[in-house]
């Protein structure tokens, strides 16, 4: 009972000290604290970039991070992105953006628009920072931006033929001549690639002199609406002087811009042949040009015994030298007898 009664008061001196070293010396007996919440782990999974929006001089590059996070919770999450020209080495762009706190086993799509120089190419640059510090980073080149197509400039209606399976894209008939002048009937063939209804185009056609380059004649048609996946056959009259080869030129229109061009040739003169991509000229070389020329300091040109016997002469010798002699052998031969 005595032991009872002394682990009792035992209990109480140190419960009573303890309120006592509370109250005097505040944060004596610390509270309990809630377990930290452990850090994420974050890595770029991948980086994705398309075209968007795209004007006469710049390009819109959407470039697509997507981030994959496991465990534990992330805050304070940044992705930056930056372009760099491939050719001079300059950053372009740059843009950051704050990602909201991740948590759990997903991935987060990180979508930011860096607008970019229509030209040449560019490595676009990936960093993912958190709480300020770099955790990840990567990097992607894209090349042709020069080859998007303006939002102004863009059609579904292409020409037909290019040239290159060997049917030109612009064909031509000889409609009539007179007063040196020929007229030509010049049409092309017009396709809509596309699943919607074009635009009013117009196709302008030139024929331009294949030497001087110099427009003997231009004329325009307008075109209307294509429908999808129909072709129209726009054809003007274009009158030129003849004997001459002209380029002919088909440009097409979309409200005041020129959204494709063709090419083709027609041959007026019998002398020359003019291709789209190259020329081809006769000399009008002839022999006979030739007949008359110098030897070359080679000297004449050596008589055979048979070309002489053939001309009824000996090599060297006339008729006359010839009948002399025979007189000086028959006097040598009355000598001697």
């Amino acid at each position: 009972m005595n032991r009872e009664r002394m682990l009792a008061g035992g209990i109480a001196l140190v419960v009573a000290v303890s309120v006592l070293a509370v109250a005097v010396v505040p944060g004596t007996i610390a509270e309990s604290e809630s377990d930290p919440v452990r850090p994420g782990h974050l890595d770029i999974q991948e980086v994705s970039i398309a075209p968007g929006p795209v004007s006469g001089g710049t390009a819109t590059l959407r470039v697509d991070t997507r981030l994959a996070h496991s465990d534990g919770e992330s805050e304070n999450v940044t992705v930056l992105v930056r372009a760099v020209h491939l050719e001079s080495g300059l950053v372009e762009t740059t843009k950051q953006t704050a990602v909201p706190t991740i948590s759990g086993d997903r991935e987060v799509s990180v979508v930011q628009n860096l607008s970019v120089e229509r030209s040449g190419g560019y490595r676009v640059e990936t960093v993912v920072f958190r709480h300020g510090a770099r955790i990840a980073e990567g990097s992607k080149e894209v090349r042709g931006v020069g080859t998007l197509t303006p939002e102004y400039a863009r059609t579904s209606v292409r020409f037909h033929w290019q040239g290159s399976d060997g049917l030109p894209p612009i064909e031509y008939t000889v409609g009539s001549t007179a007063d040196n002048r020929t007229t030509l009937d010049v049409s092309t063939f017009l396709t809509n690639e596309g699943d919607a209804a074009s635009e009013e185009l117009r196709v302008v056609f030139t024929a331009r002199q294949a030497d001087s380059n110099i427009v003997a004649d231009r004329a325009s048609v307008e075109v209307g609406t294509v429908r999808p996946g129909r072709t129209v056959t726009p054809s003007v009259e274009l009158a030129v002087p003849d004997g001459y080869n002209y380029y002919l030129d088909a440009v097409l229109w979309k409200d005041g811009v020129i959204v494709g061009t063709a090419r083709s040739v027609a041959n007026l003169n019998p002398t020359e042949t003019v291709r789209a991509n190259e020329t081809v000229r006769e000399v009008g070389l002839e022999v006979s040009d030739f007949e008359n020329g110098p030897t070359g300091g080679r000297g004449a040109p050596e008589t055979t015994v048979e070309e002489a016997a053939s001309a009824g002469s000996m090599p060297g010798f006339g008729t006359g030298a010839a009948a002399l002699a025979l007189v000086g052998a028959l006097l040598l031969a009355r000598r001697h007898a």
